[in-house]
């Protein structure tokens, strides 16, 4: 058990080893031992990880957890226990109390005795008929449709849970706490909420915490990965991955361990705040932050500092993802190549289709040509075009023949014909459903040491001071000279998945560039430079405090991640594609002009 005690009046040094399943193995051991952290939090629960995990459930009802965490704990588990430094993780999953099993299985055979505390109270699959019967209709927060009205059938359905139940935990001795569907930002809000003695309406403090939190659950997200300006990163070797360093007033530094590649900046920074968020206010169980009162600016060296930072209380309800079996889905993609592509691609798809009894055979037909092939190319690769069609329907013999009819046209269709990977009897979509539930339903239920602790939800409080934004000055937008370029070389951007819909922050590095961008990027105007996904309701937002503008797009994913047919299905490459359009900029904001 470990001995390290909070020091209110001391900073409290969090470190985040993961941002998803699959992260780096070593990260964990990298942090225990690569400098003084105080809590090491692990975040992996993103929507489509839920899907993977329940997939994994099926096949085996005693699993459904994160197994690598299992792995990373057998690596530090005793180190951290030598040096005070308590475990955080959502890596329960769908099963925290197996995770936990697991936990002291591993630490039986090391001979250790830590305390290890679960989380629960997320789940909500075994109560949604008796909730409904409450009033809650889990209603979806894009469609506006009633999960009955729906006629889904929910897999799973997990609340998100903030973060005093862990702060509970600590206070009762635990060194790993493990839970469900922990928020991400709760990881960072509860541990330090316990450091400090923090109260449940000390607002600005919370929200400080929260934001920290936001930061670094991406682990290197924060710290140069995934950075628009590639070159200002020194080196993409062992990128080191984040620390917050809290304050008791709620402020932070965001910094990582000396020797590691990687970099920390206030843009970096940026990036991953501007990450998978709406609205300025970030809505979190424990606490609303207040994106427009941050301020960010370098204190030294990979050390960029978060102070100012407002708070609301949090509203009566807190989000529920669920999940519901959808139809099944195929997908193939063909190569075309050389001359006549937009023939050939027409010639293909009519003739799979006939094949297949004729367009509208399946609930769901898509067909993209993917252009990458240039005239007169130098080799045979850049003769290559792809023609990507998939199917969605809930007859799974039929989805499982569709790739089949793919390959019985080789030899009686178009000239070159080749796929990129071979036929596969497709698989079973699942559907992501946003929704939300009323806090007063969710209590959360900690198991420690056989002994069982409870903590309600927080409460709005409508007493609350409101905080006020933060008054930016912007100078007048730049006028003169333009010179035709790549928005990219001046703007960065992050985008990202949220369910069915996506994220796309754009950042200026001053303030006259960001004069540029809030009156250059509208809604009309990023439909204009991005025509395949103009049709998509887009809101707008402006944070004029980071220099930004994001913008959310609405059903750009389709039914959510694990269903969505899009190449790129995590909304992952979307800011990179808007940096490669081509747009006239003044002159007087382009670097060495």
């Amino acid at each position: 058990m470990s001995t390290k005690e909070p020091r209110k009046n001391d900073k409290v040094i969090i470190a985040n080893c993961s941002g998803y399943f699959g992260d780096r193995l070593s990260a964990a051991k990298e942090l225990v031992q690569g400098g003084p952290i105080d809590i090491l939090t692990g975040d992996y629960l993103a929507e489509l990880t839920m899907a993977i995990l329940f997939g994994q459930k099926m096949k085996k009802p005693e699993t459904g957890y994160v197994p690598t965490f299992l792995k990373q704990m057998e690596q530090v588990m005793g180190e951290c226990l030598e040096k005070g430094i308590r475990v955080v993780s959502n890596a329960g999953g769908l099963n925290p109390q197996g995770l936990a099993q697991e936990l002291k299985k591993i630490a039986a055979t090391l001979g250790l005795h830590p305390k290890i505390a679960c989380i629960e109270g997320d789940d909500l699959m075994g109560r949604l008929a008796e909730l409904q019967e409450k009033g809650e209709e889990f209603v979806h927060l894009d469609k506006k449709i009633r999960l009955k009205e729906a006629g889904a059938m929910p897999i799973s359905a997990n609340a998100y849970l903030g973060g005093w139940g862990i702060a509970e935990a600590l206070a009762q001795g635990a060194d790993i706490v493990v839970g469900g569907r922990l928020a991400d930002a709760a990881l960072v809000v509860g541990p330090a909420a316990w450091w400090f003695g923090w109260g449940k309406n000390d607002w600005d403090k919370l929200a400080g915490a929260a934001v920290a939190g936001h930061i670094i659950e991406c682990g290197a997200q924060a710290t140069g990965g995934n950075y628009s300006f590639i070159d200002e990163v020194p080196s993409f070797l062992n990128v080191g991955y984040p620390l917050a360093e809290i304050y008791p007033d709620g402020s932070s530094v965001i910094t990582k361990h000396p020797g590691t590649g990687g970099l920390v900046s206030v843009d970096t920074v940026k990036a991953q705040l501007l990450y998978e968020v709406r609205d300025p206010k970030y809505l979190t169980p424990d606490v609303a932050a207040r994106f427009d009162t941050i301020e960010i600016s370098q204190e030294g060296p990979d050390r960029t500092k978060i102070t100012g930072v407002k708070g609301d209380p949090p509203p009566a309800t807190t989000k529920v993802c669920i999940n519901n079996a959808g139809n099944y889905r195929n997908a193939m993609t063909i190569v075309l190549t050389g001359l006549d592509i937009e023939k050939k691609a027409k010639i293909f798809a009519d003739a799979l289709f006939d094949s297949l009894g004729g367009r509208g055979t399946f609930a769901v037909e898509n067909v993209q040509l993917i252009r990458s092939d240039k005239e007169d190319p130098q080799t045979n690769d850049e003769a290559f075009a792809y023609l990507r069609v998939s199917v969605m329907d809930p007859d799974q013999k039929k989805v499982g023949k569709f790739s089949a009819k793919i390959v019985e046209l080789g030899l009686a269709n178009i000239p070159g014909f080749t796929a990129t990977a071979p036929p596969t009897k497709g698989g079973p979509a699942i559907v992501h459903w946003p929704t939300l539930i009323s806090t007063k339903h969710i209590q959360q239920k900690i198991i420690i040491d056989e002994k069982v602790v409870t903590v309600d939800s927080v409460l709005p409080d409508p007493a609350a001071p409101v905080p006020v934004a933060k008054e930016i000055a912007v100078p007048p937008a730049p006028a003169g000279k333009t010179v035709r370029m790549p928005l990219g070389r001046v703007f960065a951007t992050r985008s990202g998945d949220k369910g069915g819909n996506a994220n796309l922050g754009v950042w200026a590095k001053t303030p006259e560039a960001f004069a540029f961008l809030r009156e250059f990027l509208t809604t009309a105007r990023l439909k204009e430079l991005l025509k395949d996904i103009s049709q998509f309701e887009m809101e707008r937002y402006e944070f004029p405090n980071l220099l930004a503008v994001n913008f959310y797009i609405k059903g750009v994913l389709g039914e959510g991640v694990a269903a969505s047919l899009r190449s790129d299905p995590q909304a992952k490459t979307l800011g990179e594609y808007l940096r490669a359009k081509v747009i006239d900029l003044p002159e007087s904001i382009v670097p060495g002009t």
